[in-house]
């Protein structure tokens, strides 16, 4: 599968990444988007992923992966051993989400982030009703989620100003995975996918 073939937010990540970098994907799902990077980019890349069926499809993809759960940290990884750390919509289901950013920052020089937006309108509205929201991106009821840290943009925003993260670029998207005109002007409103690229600030 090409790039330009994956939905738009990964191809806006692809974006991010430099040719011939070392890339390591957290929940790196059936391993599409780091052959489709290898194929492309020249990409060295390593996945961890915790699915059975998820970690054959890496091997049938010839992708490098590792079975690990991802809250059991990074400690097999050396300090940066990897050009980007990427963790597209798993954060959240992480159950210590600042540590993860951390153990990313410390073996990436940079990290690529992507979640669900619980601050978009349509969220607010279904809590204003008094139910917690469902949503294309948030399709699991209360009772059978596997969502546990649960986050908006501006949440985002401050996490990474009280941890000392630089935020290097940060893109708001649709339902649709794309960009739409007027959604920066107010992105904890209108986005429904948040993506991030993250440093360890020096200053």
């Amino acid at each position: 599968m090409k790039i330009s073939e994956l939905r738009p937010e990964l191809t806006l990540i692809a974006d991010w990444i430099e040719n011939g970098s070392k890339v390591l994907d957290l929940g790196c799902g059936d391993g599409a988007f780091l052959a489709a990077l290898r194929e492309e980019k020249q990409v060295i890349g390593y996945g961890i992923e915790i699915d059975t069926d998820n970690i054959k499809a890496c091997v049938d993809h010839s992708v490098n992966v590792i079975q690990s759960n991802i809250d059991d940290g990074l400690n097999d990884f050396e300090d940066d051993s990897f050009d980007y750390v990427i963790m597209s919509q798993t954060i959240q289901a992480v159950h210590h989400p600042h540590q993860t950013i951390d153990d990313m920052l410390r073996v990436g020089g940079q990290g690529i982030i992507t979640f669900p937006n619980m601050g978009n309108w349509k969220c607010r509205l279904q809590l204003a009703l008094g139910k917690m929201p469902v949503t294309k991106h948030l399709p699991h009821s209360w009772y059978d989620t596997p969502n546990i840290h649960m986050c908006t943009v501006k949440d985002f925003d401050e996490l990474c100003k009280t941890r000392n993260i630089g935020i290097l670029e940060r893109a708001t998207l649709n339902a649709q995975h794309e960009k739409i005109i007027g959604m920066p002007l107010f992105p904890n409103l209108r986005a429904e996918i948040a993506v991030y690229k993250i440093n360890q600030s020096l200053s």
